[in-house]
């Protein structure tokens, strides 16, 4: 476990944290049909209770000390997540599956949506984590790198199996053994967030565009190209391409992606790195093909027929969305209720009709085709088994690698 130290971030990080907030996945909505619900916290309240059996996950022995749960007198939970990342019902007065689960368990459920972007909301929470104490909040959800450092400084409580039956179940295989919590003794994933090649057919002249090669080196698309302003989604897609496992790559391999991607900045073939802005210039054809966001891509097809997505043969990358108990937190077994209640398919497929992402949770096909078939068939919201097997996520970076690697992109985004 680390020990905690204040942390002073290079400019290259710091540069990475703003592009990430202003245009990159911080930026982004959290569903693809743009929607402001107003809701701000919402109480709910009602009767019931939720049975479970026990089915033990490997993990780690190391992670916060055990709070007193207050669970059994205090029936309530306070849940901090993103934006647009939870169902409303059509009048914008209440969360259906939130009220369901109210009323089946007697839990009252005090939600908010606080969280805006990874390091502003860390930066929230990290003072009472570094102290101790309790940060107001049973349940958050962040990114899987933040995820990944809330567990290693030990800031994060060791889940309990017994209260998560349909969790350890259900989890799909693609996002059962993160290298930051193998076994998710610690977390478990609230959405996936595919990054995938996306291009406008109209403007390649009805060619497909399938592959990071033919981003790099098609003449065709040449200036018409762009990759993300994200260094682990373009660094991931390019090592990907190269042969190498993001998961499991060297300095030198890291090198040898920047070296590709350089070659392509210096030969005009890459016109720009972007956040989420790309969406505009690739719905207009201004851009041919890209590296783009499974949930940007889903929101343009409903406007735009010619926009299509393809997943490269060698893989693509998959960040996660990820739910976790801070220390001290006061109602621990309510929130593990939470998180298992939202791993039962039925509302799991609420949910993914709602918000659009991956959906981790596996049995929910035919429960989201009763809602809507054209989602159950969307591969960017349930990938079938094929899809899923190319999934590859980005190996957790220690602080001297990130700062390192981000010093490097930096200079080839020329940022």
């Amino acid at each position: 476990m680390e020990s905690y130290e204040p942390e002073r971030l290079s400019s290259a990080q710091l540069a990475a944290m703003k592009r990430s907030l202003t245009s990159g996945r911080g930026a982004l909505t959290r569903r693809s049909l743009l929607r402001a619900s107003g809701m701000g916290a919402l109480a709910l309240g009602g009767i019931a209770t939720l049975g479970a059996c026990g089915i033990p996950p490997a993990g780690r022995a190391e992670g916060a000390a055990a709070a007193d749960d207050h669970s059994e007198k205090e029936k309530e939970v306070t849940f901090s997540n993103w934006t647009e990342y939870m169902d409303v019902s059509d009048d914008e007065k209440t969360r259906p599956t939130l009220a369901a689960f109210t009323k089946r368990t007697g839990i009252r459920v005090k939600y908010t949506e606080d969280i805006n972007d990874n390091v502003e909301f860390f930066g929230k929470i990290k003072p009472q984590l570094a102290a101790g104490q309790n940060t107001g909040r049973d349940l958050i959800c962040v990114t899987d790198w933040l995820a990944a450092r809330i567990i290693r400084l030990g800031w994060a409580q060791k889940l309990d199996p017994s209260n998560l039956p349909h969790a350890f179940a259900n989890v799909s295989a693609q996002f059962r053994t993160p290298d930051w919590d193998p076994g998710r003794a610690y977390s478990y994933p609230w959405t996936g967030i595919p990054t995938v090649i996306a291009y406008n057919a109209k403007a390649t002249g009805g060619r497909k565009v399938d592959s990071v090669t033919q981003l790099l080196d098609d003449p065709k698309l040449k200036g018409r190209v762009s990759f993300l302003s994200e260094m682990r989604d373009s660094i991931g897609m390019t090592l990907l391409d190269q042969g190498k496992d993001p998961g499991k790559f060297t300095d030198a391999d890291f090198d040898g992606a920047i070296g590709r991607l350089q070659k392509a900045v210096d030969k005009k073939q890459i016109r720009r790195f972007t956040g989420n802005d790309y969406t505009a210039d690739l719905s207009k054809g201004d851009i041919a093909a890209c590296v783009g966001w499974a949930g940007d891509i889903i929101q343009l097809q409903a406007d735009n027929p010619d926009i299509k997505y393809a997943i490269p043969a060698a893989g693509y990358i998959t960040s996660s969305d990820n739910l976790l108990v801070p220390a001290q937190a006061r109602h621990k077994t309510n929130a593990e209720k939470l998180i298992d209640y939202y791993y039962e398919p039925p509302v799991a497929a609420q949910l993914a009709a709602y918000i659009n992402y991956v959906c981790p949770v596996d049995g929910v096909r035919d429960e989201l085709a009763k809602i809507d078939e054209s989602m159950a068939s969307n591969t960017l919201i349930l990938p079938d088994r094929e899809m899923a097997a190319k999934s590859r996520s980005f190996r957790s970076l220690s602080t001297e690698e990130e700062t390192a690697y981000e010093e490097k992109f930096a200079k080839l985004i020329g940022a």
